[in-house]
């Protein structure tokens, strides 16, 4: 599975505002719901769900909350930059200023494993993690991810 699989244009966000984790995470659902269909608390209380497992905040401000719903067709992501970075409680301790949410149908199993691989993979690479920071518009943002993943698919 690729990146572009689970972006449209729709899905980037190149500015959100939000002072909390918990508050990110309701913007985030809050789209996810308008490009899914599915019930915006239904996807705020899973991502809520997931996060007191622990935290999605992978590091190097970086995180990547996910989670599996019934009722999904396929797999979506959301791309979102913070206009300022948040204490998402990251296992480096650092603020997060890029998120990308993964929703995946709830029978996904190992596809929603292999997209989460894949966009971990994405943010492992500092020179992408770089040219997304730069990024200054959606427009930009989402001709760099599907740049990224067309070269991956190479």
């Amino acid at each position: 599975m690729e990146i572009c699989d689970l972006l449209s244009t729709e899905c980037i966000l190149s500015t959100v505002r939000a002072t909390s984790k918990k508050q990110a995470l309701q913007e985030l659902a809050t789209h996810a719901a308008k490009i899914s269909g599915q019930n915006e608390r239904a996807i705020f209380d899973v991502l809520l769900e997931r996060e007191r497992l622990g935290t999605t905040g992978i590091g190097r401000g970086v995180a990547i909350p996910h989670g599996k719903l019934p009722g999904l067709d396929r797999p979506y992501g959301v791309f979102a930059k913070f206009e300022q970075p948040i204490d998402f409680e990251a296992v480096d301790d650092q603020t997060v200023d890029m998120v990308f949410l993964l929703l995946a149908p709830e029978n996904a199993g190992a596809d929603h494993l292999k997209a989460l691989a894949r966009i971990s993979r994405m943010f492992r690479d500092p020179e992408m993690c770089k040219k997304l920071r730069a990024a200054k518009d959606d427009s930009a943002l989402c001709k760099l991810l599907l740049k990224k993943s067309k070269a991956d698919a190479a």
